[in-house]
């Protein structure tokens, strides 16, 4: 089983389905990238392997199944659905490797990172490289709605981006700005993803929307967690570099919470533990004041409120491994 089905029960066929039609989606995504340059080549084989939990892909796909009137099974998904699992994780790798130079990291999918490895100009253009094929694949659907959601999707992502740097070493961040940049910078596309799927499947306005709402909430609790490993997960196991956001001035839910709580010695305290980038204190610090349970419980919280947005789909196996696989997003340890 490919990334985050690997956390669900894999003996169920519609599991098994998935499984089969995301290798399909795989084999679009590397006919899509395959260049007459054997160094572009080499360069997306690299890069291939940050495919790794593959959960936009799979989340277009399970929608779509959802959404369907039946059978449950790969009849009811179109080659549409594929190509929009490929070119959702086109953009989604377009991100991680711009995400790696922005943050200077060398580990990736426990691989070394392009930017580490070739330096930033390559990285930089390698990523584009990712959202114009992405762009391009989009285009041989011939439906223009589509390529307006993606394009419109990928337009938040650079605005969450921006937003991000642009408090970067901000101590003062709120609660409110740290998860507007979630919402752009991770929950959009998450959420694009699932409303793709099912209108794709459905052509129901209404219950695609509450599949997007579905992936909004999936998509914060996706990234809480990725923000409570970055302080708390095992680097061998996590796949990549960890203290990243310590190191980049970025404050996430567990610091911005610890903050807000803290009386003025105690935040003080904590704020030479972050100008000083103590990062093992630190730990010991947010734990101790149960930010990081607090936040654990808030993602938690978000999971739930995810599926009851799954209440718009008949009951069926496909529903069911939806919110399996929400739940496998906060009890994840990659």
């Amino acid at each position: 089983m490919a990334g985050m089905l690997n956390l669900v029960d894999t003996s169920l066929p519609v599991a098994v389905v998935i499984d089969e039609q995301l290798e399909e989606v795989g084999l679009i995504l590397e006919r899509q990238l395959a260049s007459d340059l054997t160094a572009v080549n080499a360069l997306c084989q690299h890069i291939e392997q940050y495919q790794g939990k593959r959960l936009r892909p799979t989340l277009v796909l399970l929608s779509g199944l959802a959404a369907s009137n039946g059978p449950y099974d790969a009849s009811s998904l179109t080659n549409k659905h594929r190509v929009v699992a490929a070119v959702v994780e086109m953009i989604h790798m377009a991100t991680l490797v711009h995400d790696d130079v922005l943050d200077e990291a060398k580990i990736r999918r426990k691989v070394v990172t392009l930017n580490h490895l070739r330096g930033n100009e390559t990285a930089v253009m390698l990523g584009d490289y990712l959202i114009s094929n992405a762009f391009h694949l989009c285009s041989s659907i011939y439906d223009p709605a589509i390529n307006i959601a993606l394009g419109e999707v990928t337009n938040t992502l650079c605005a969450g981006e921006l937003l991000q740097l642009h408090h970067r070493d901000d101590y003062d961040i709120d609660e409110a700005t740290y998860f507007e940049i979630v919402q752009r910078k991770t929950a959009s596309l998450i959420g694009q993803s699932c409303y793709l799927g099912a209108i794709l499947s459905c052509n129901d306005e209404k219950i695609a929307n509450q599949m997007r709402h579905f992936g909004n909430l999936l998509g914060i609790a996706f990234q809480v967690q990725d923000d409570l490993l970055d302080i708390t997960g095992d680097e061998s196991v996590v796949g990549k570099s960890l203290g990243k956001d310590l190191d980049e001035g970025k404050l996430t839910l567990p610091l911005i919470r610890c903050l807000a709580d803290a009386d003025d010695i105690k935040r003080k305290e904590v704020l030479s533990l972050i100008a000083n980038r103590d990062a093992a204190n630190l730990r010991r610090c947010l734990i101790q004041c149960k930010a990081v349970e607090k936040s654990q419980q808030h993602a938690s919280d978000l999971v739930e409120e995810a599926k009851t947005q799954l209440e718009c789909l008949k009951p069926s196996p496909a529903r069911d491994l939806l919110q399996s696989l929400a739940g496998a997003v906060i009890s994840r340890e990659f």
